[in-house]
């Protein structure tokens, strides 16, 4: 089943890519119609829900939780969560062929750094199986200390320019996504007792509110910047938030001892390529926003995509 489980974890890295890209396009397009990066993320929807390539982004964000999940039921969380830093590499990829432009070569190598260094990190942590469900009281320290960060981060990206408010937002939508996971990880284990266990449970409604908060987040970060801002935020908060959240809640644990020398070259790594992706040329939004070309080693400049 490993193949399986490989082959669904990189589809799913590749569909979530592909719907962040795509919802990126859509946000591109509706500020250059009038509707500003100033515009509060729930006006901003309704008019996005007209565009197509938000739509086609909407369904690969589902796709991508099927086949997920669909990962997850063949392989373990410590196999799954390291293939799914591919995500990273797959935007580039991606955006390259949706922007019709390369990014620079900086931007590749920061994030090849960032996904080497998660990946390392998860396979030598590889964090073990604990509870099926939350100690009682655990959700109201680890649900307590998620809310404080998300609405601290909300606050710090309100004032903040461009790149650093799609970074605070990307963040506090990873914290977001992890929580919804954890938030089903809850209801599901709770099968046991039977189905009116579960839907009898808050977890269950609480995964719905999770979800849509993060999703809402997610286009504000999609909407303010650059994707070379946001989707490294999203992917690393989201699987070093779904670590630390496991630990406190469900008692699951990672590895020390010889592995945190990996643990450390891991942390290294994504240190170093958030450094170099923070003095990138693409985060300055040139790449994914159709603009003039003029960072090194981009492309020559192309048209605006054209607007539907």
């Amino acid at each position: 089943m490993t193949a399986v489980t490989v082959l669904l974890a990189l589809l799913a890295a590749l569909a979530n890519a592909s719907a962040s890209v795509l919802q990126r396009r859509a946000a591109v397009q509706e500020t250059d119609q009038g509707g500003g990066p100033g515009m509060s993320i729930l006006r901003r929807i309704p008019q996005l829900l007209r565009r197509r390539s938000w739509l086609a982004g909407a369904g690969m964000l589902l796709l991508s939780s099927l086949l997920q999940a669909g990962a997850l039921a063949t392989g373990s969380l410590s196999l799954v969560q390291p293939l799914l830093a591919a995500e990273l590499l797959f935007t580039l990829a991606v955006g390259s062929v949706v922007f019709r432009r390369r990014p620079d070569a900086r931007t590749w190598l920061a994030f090849v750094a960032l996904a080497g260094g998660l990946a390392l990190f998860l396979l030598a942590a590889a964090p073990t199986a604990g509870r099926d469900i939350a100690r009682p009281g655990a959700w109201l320290l680890g649900g307590g200390g998620v809310l404080g960060a998300v609405v601290l981060l909300w606050l710090a990206a309100r004032p903040a320019p461009g790149a650093s408010r799609a970074t605070l937002l990307g963040l506090a939508s990873a914290l977001c996504f992890a929580t919804t996971a954890a938030l089903l990880k809850e209801a599901v284990g709770r099968l046991a007792d039977g189905p009116a266990a579960m839907f009898g449970h808050w977890s269950l409604y609480a995964t719905g509110a999770a979800g849509l908060v993060a999703f809402v987040l997610l286009q504000g970060a999609l909407a303010t910047g650059p994707l070379t801002a946001s989707q490294p935020a999203l992917t690393l908060g989201d699987a070093l938030g779904s670590v630390i959240l496991g630990w406190v809640l469900f008692a699951e644990t990672i590895h020390l001892g010889l592995r945190m020398l990996p643990e450390a070259v891991g942390v290294a790594l994504i240190g170093a390529g958030s450094i170099g992706l923070a003095r990138a040329p693409s985060v300055g939004g040139e790449w994914d926003t159709g603009g003039p070309a003029s960072s090194p080693g981009s492309t020559t400049a192309v048209p605006r995509t054209p607007r539907r």
